[in-house]
Order: C-alpha cells, then sequence, then structure tokens
C-alpha cells in the first residue's frame, strides 16, 4: 500500500509545553476531527479559544475543579454547536480535550496526561488512534520492532520508555505488514513523555496523519 503523507507539531511539529502544577487543573483543546471546519470553544458561554483549526492545539488553561459546560462552534457562530457537553474537573489534572468524530457527529474525548515529571532517564511515548473509520493499528520502529499493537479507534495506549534519539516510526494495520503512514525524525528528549496521535481517515479524501507532541513537566 502506498505511503501516506504524515505530519508532527512544530519541530515535526513536537510541540514543547511546560507548566507548573498548582491547586489548579489544566486543560487544553485539541481538534481531531478531520472534516471539521476551525472551531471557537466557549466555557461556561465564554469564549477562550478561537478559531483551532484541524490538527492543531489549543494552550493549556487552568481551571479550578468543577463543573463546566463546553459548547464548540464553527468560527463566527454562535447558534447550532457542534458539540454541547458537560464536563468534572478533577482536582491537580491536565486533560486534553480532543474533539472526535465526523461532523456532524462530534463529541469531547478526555486524554488525560501525567501530572508529575518523570526521571527514567528515558523518553515515555504512547500511541492514541483518534481516526474513525481506521483500521486497529501497529506502531513499529523503522527496524521492525512492534512497540504498540491492535489499537482501536479511540483507545490510549500505557507508555513506553525507549533510549533518547531520532526515530522513524511505522504505522500497519494489525495483521498487515504493509506500512500505511510513516513517521520521519522524530526527536525523543530523556525524562519527557510523548504522545503519538494517529488523525484522518484510510479514505484518500482525509489522509491519515500523525501529530506528536511533547508533555513536558
Amino acid at each position: 500500500m502506498e505511503n501516506l503523507n504524515s505530519e508532527i507539531s512544530s519541530d515535526y511539529n513536537i510541540e514543547q509545553s511546560s507548566r507548573e502544577i498548582q491547586q489548579n487543573s489544566y486543560i487544553r483543546f485539541f481538534n481531531a476531527s478531520a472534516n471539521s471546519p476551525a472551531v471557537d470553544i466557549y466555557v461556561n458561554n465564554n469564549l477562550l479559544v478561537q478559531n483551532l483549526p484541524y490538527g492543531e492545539f489549543s494552550l493549556y488553561f487552568p481551571l479550578s475543579s468543577g463543573n463546566y459546560n463546553i459548547k464548540i462552534y464553527n468560527t463566527g457562530e454562535t447558534e447550532n454547536p457542534l458539540v454541547d457537553a458537560y464536563l468534572y474537573v478533577a482536582p491537580n489534572t491536565i486533560s486534553n480535550l480532543a474533539i472526535v468524530g465526523n461532523n456532524p457527529n462530534l463529541s469531547l474525548y478526555t486524554i488525560p496526561e501525567p501530572v508529575t515529571a518523570q526521571n527514567f532517564g528515558r523518553p515515555c511515548i504512547r500511541f492514541v488512534n483518534l481516526s474513525p473509520d481506521s483500521p486497529a493499528l501497529d506502531l513499529n520502529l523503522s527496524t521492525g520492532t512492534k512497540v504498540f499493537n491492535n489499537i482501536t479507534y479511540r483507545k490510549i495506549t500505557d507508555y513506553a520508555c525507549l533510549p533518547s534519539g531520532t526515530y522513524t516510526f511505522t504505522i500497519n494495520a494489525t495483521g498487515s505488514n504493509n506500512v500505511i503512514l510513516t513517521i520521519p525524525n522524530a526527536n525523543l528528549l530523556p525524562n519527557t513523555y510523548y504522545t503519538i496521535y494517529i488523525l484522518g481517515s484510510t479514505g484518500v479524501s482525509i489522509p491519515l496523519k500523525a501529530v506528536v507532541t511533547a508533555e513536558q513537566r
């Protein structure tokens, strides 16, 4: 099968984000819906994020623990929300709120992050499949070593730790040896958590892509 294009955030779009954990929790939003437009996000009817395009993260926002109403609209609109959901934010947590699914059947999917730094001396990676129509997926090193296997839609793996360095990862459908996506030149730094998100579709109109983000403490 022909390789599809991949994207990695910032320098290989690896996003470096760092913040202190105090009494607040933190949330950030991720537009992971491939057929949705850029969106505006309101929290308790206050505009928090404006014009967030597909495949991009918002900043992290501190919130006190409690219940919140989240409404998501096409950018510039304030009627007929794409998502109207309630969210409980637990104390001292960090959460990614991914907009998932195919428009108009969208929802918010909470993906927690570690709240403390790791000091194993190695980078640790996990894999999240946010492609609604993809088969179960495997993530491999370029050597063929399998890192994760049989990752279905909305499944979040545990972290696996690797020696620091620059890696090329390949992705194939579980049970197949055909590479459907390649993630080149991912520079993994010691003592850092990373998440590899798979977005898009296995069809030709919205190809699969990878977004790799660092979760530094």
